[in-house]
Parts: structure tokens; sequence; C-alpha cells
């Protein structure tokens, strides 16, 4: 009870807020009373139409207190199977003591007689729910400007909590209409041509390795793609080699998101990969010769005209991450995101300290994200220690995830990155050298087949390449570039616009 007098206090509190900004402005708040009687009316005459509505509206949809009373009457009538009339609903409210305080039976008898034509009622839902939108963009904006004022507040917290709003808003309205089989048909043989007009035999985004693009057909849109492995085993090596053959090969725009290392260091890193040079002459710990800087100006090159967009901010709430990922999409044409790592997003405000339902709540975001936006989403994610204590393999699986209850549900597909020479395992079964050789292992794969893919991974250039991949920067190779270049003067002269 006393919960249920907190939120009629907090309606009112709304409620008054918006007519306050109304009577501001010189202007009502937006309403359509004649269309909300239309509508109960109509209710309370046609039993169908109370199914059809249910899942549209809510009684805070109709701006008359009144009105919400009745309506919430309907709905319990309807979730028990009774019957819906004026009798019944009057009966209902008589129970809950409305009766009077909506008008009594003679105002029911009276919204029977408001309906047009039962058969509008699904237009007239549309305009109750647009009005409903409008008021409750006023009521937002009116508690941005209000909590704005407050200096006890911090910045963070005003921008959070009014985007978690908008974005809940947001989803009210997006919720799509159910489709003929027809349509759906229509898409799909679309889909199918355009796949089958692609030379590489792909449906989806290409990732640069094409071993692993022979079972994933690429990343799908709408996917939502859990890469997965213990510390050191090269998650990000993994998916920051995979956006540059992303971005650089195929000319795919592609957004990384950095929550562990800076924009810098990623960029380093691929320097590193890019010339061929030493990691630590690229971070700055050894000199480097002139000619040197002439091998890292034409070796990134192509990499400076990618489509590659990096965001290092760190701990990002579900709802900046959203925000930013929309504006990525529709400004620069983003095509796939990388998120390095999951388990360091921050959830919903009021799960602070329950990690494991905190991390499912960034886990449903994602995937909610990756469909809203039909584009992949790639999360990476850290595993817990029992595959170390393991005997035999080691090989990773599905229970080894982190909170695996629901990012194994929620994804798309599971990918475990498995070096065995980092668990101390230098040789197989047969007496072959696994030093330097890696699997990627599809554990899970909601729209096709399960298996593992052997891969190579080059240390000093954390860079993985497919097993018939050649491309080596052979020390041999340097030492003749430098002798090609030798006692020449060289001066940097980078032009990224070039």
């Amino acid at each position: 009870m006393a919960k249920t007098v907190r939120n009629d206090k907090n309606k009112a509190k709304k409620e008054t807020n918006i007519d306050l900004l109304g009577l501001d402005m010189g202007k009502k708040p937006p309403q359509a009373i004649d269309i909300e009687e239309a509508v109960l009316g109509a209710l309370m005459l046609e039993s169908n139409a109370v199914t059809d509505v249910m899942g549209i509206l809510t009684p805070d949809c109709f701006y008359k207190e009144a009105h919400r009373k009745i309506f919430s009457s309907i709905v319990s009538l309807s979730l028990r199977h009774d019957p819906v009339d004026i009798f019944t609903v009057a009966e209902e409210l008589k129970k809950e003591q409305q009766l009077e305080e909506v008008g009594g039976p003679y105002y029911l008898s009276q919204l029977s007689n408001r309906v047009g034509a039962a058969a509008h009622v699904d237009y007239h839902v549309k305009i109750l729910l647009q009005k409903y939108i409008q008021r409750e963009l006023i009521g937002i904006s009116y508690e941005v400007q209000r909590d704005s004022f407050d200096d006890s507040i911090p910045v963070d917290d005003l921008l959070d909590t009014a985007q978690q709003k908008l974005f809940t808003l947001s989803d009210r309205n997006l919720r799509r209409d159910s489709q003929s089989v027809k349509i759906i048909l229509n898409q799909a043989m679309e889909e199918l041509q355009v796949a089958q007009s692609r030379s590489d035999g792909l449906s989806g985004v290409a990732s640069g390795y094409t071993s692993l693009d022979r079972i994933t057909l690429g990343w799908q849109p709408s996917d939502f793609i859990i890469v997965a492995g213990r510390p050191s085993m090269g998650k990000t090596a993994f998916v920051l080699t995979m956006a540059r053959n992303m971005a650089v090969d195929h000319k795919i725009p592609v957004a990384f998101f950095s929550l562990e290392m800076s924009s810098i260091q990623l960029i380093k890193r691929l320097m590193v990969s890019e010339t061929g040079l030493e990691s630590d002459k690229i971070r700055g710990g050894r000199k480097l010769q002139p000619f040197e800087w002439t091998q890292i100006e034409s070796g990134i090159k192509n990499l400076a005209s990618a489509p590659l967009y990096i965001d290092d901010t760190p701990s990002p709430s579900i709802y900046e991450f959203r925000s930013k990922a929309r504006r990525l999409v529709s400004m620069m044409g983003v095509k796939i995101i990388i998120i390095d790592y999951l388990q360091l997003m921050v959830g919903p405000p009021e799960l602070r300290g329950m990690r494991e339902q905190e991390v499912s709540a960034i886990s449903r975001s994602l995937k909610a994200v990756a469909k809203e936006l039909n584009v992949p989403i790639i999360a990476l994610s850290q595993m817990n220690r029992s595959v170390e204590t393991r005997g035999g393999n080691k090989r990773p699986m599905l229970s080894d995830l982190r909170e695996s209850g629901a990012l194994e549900q929620d994804a798309d597909l599971v990918l475990f990155i498995h070096r065995p020479e980092k668990l101390g395992i230098t040789e197989d079964t047969a007496g072959n050298s696994l030093i330097g050789l890696a699997e990627i292992i599809v554990a899970k794969h909601r729209n096709g087949e399960i298996g593992d893919v052997q891969m190579r991974f080059r240390a000093e250039e954390a860079k993985f390449l497919d097993m018939n991949d050649h491309e080596i920067h052979s020390n041999d190779g340097m030492r003749t570039y430098e002798s090609r270049m030798n006692n020449q003067v060289i001066t940097p002269n980078i032009d990224f616009d070039q």
C-alpha cells in the first residue's frame, strides 16, 4: 500500500512539473482528452480491441487521471480473462474504491457514446502514444534543467541520467509491429541476392582471417559476438589485427572502443604490425635510425587513411556507449563495433554492487544495440581461472566464461582464443611443436557450425595470421632495406592527409 501511495505521489509531482513548465511557456501539455474517451469507450464495447492495445498503451499514456484508473481496471479484467464492458469495469473500480473518483457509472456510460468507430482504435492509440511521448520529453527536459542548477550533482551523473531516460523513452517508441511473412521473405530474398553477388562468398563483414570466415561467413548484422580468453592469450591482438584487416584491406568502417588501453598504445601496436619494426623502438625505448623513419612513413600511410575510429573513454556506461554507437553508425557509416573489454563497462546505476546482474544487463543491452543498429558487435571477455587448473590440454569451454550464464545465453557466437604454450603446453600428443600456434575455438554459433580454426601468432608483432599467410617481416629483409638507406640523412615527414 505504501508503495502505491509513493507511486501516486511521484506521478502527481511529475504532472505538476509538466503543468508548471507548460504554464511557463504559455501552453498546455500535449493531450487529447476526446481521443482518450473514444479509446476507453471502444475498449468497453469491443472485447478484441483490449488485446490489441495492451502491448502498446500503459496507464501513463492517458493524461486525465480518471482515464488512467479506468484503463488500469480494463487491463486487470483482461489479464484475468474476465469480460470487459461497462458493468464489469464499474464493478472493478468499485472494488478498488475508485468508482466515484472517475465520475461514477454515469461517466462510464457517457464514454461509450463518444466512440466514433471501434475500427479506428489503432489510429487513436497512435495519437495517444504520441501525446504521451511529448509529455515525457517535456518532463525529462524539466528534470534536466532543474538538476543542472544543482552543483552537488556530478555532471557525469547528470548526463548518465538524462541519457538513460531518453533511451528508455526511445525504446518505447521503437517497438516494431508484427510483419507479414511475405514482407520478411522479400527482405530475405534481397539479402540472399546481395550475398550471391559477392565474389568472396561471404554474407557478412569479412574479418580478414580467411580460415575463420569460412565458418562464420563473415560477421553477420545484428549479431553479438563474444571473444574470450585468459589474460595474455592475445585477445586485444586478435581483434586489433582484425580491425586493421577490415579497415585497411577491405575499407570497412570499424569502431573500436578501447576500455583498457589508450588510443596511443593501440596505434603503436598497429605501427609495429605495419612497419615490422621492433616494438621497443616504436614505444620510444630505443633510438630510431634514419632509414627507419622512412620505413615508418611508408608503412603507416594506408593505416592513416583507413576508416578506423578509436574511443578510449574509460569505464563508459551502457547508455554512453549506445549514444556513441548510434552516432558512429549514422554519421561515419560504421559496419562493425569492437569492445575491449566487456567487464570494464558500467551497467545501470541501480545494479551497482551486484556485479553478476550488472554484467547480465550490459550483455542484454549490447545485444539490443546490435539488433537496433543492425551491425555486429564484438566484445572481449575475461575467463575464470578454472581452465588453468584443468588437466589435459586445458581447452576452454563455455562454462569458463565469467558471468557465463548471461554471456553464453545472449551471444550469437562465442569464440575462445587458446594458445597452449601460454599454459605450459609446448607439444601436442604426437610430439609436434605448439610454439607460435593458436586455436580460435568457435564454441557457440547460433546460426551456423562450430569448430576450431588453426592460426599462427607472431609475438614480436602481437599479430595473428592465417596458417597459410606468409606475411612475415624477416630480419634479413630489414637489413637489406638498411643497407640501401645506409648513410642517408632522413628527416621524418609523415603527412596523414596524402
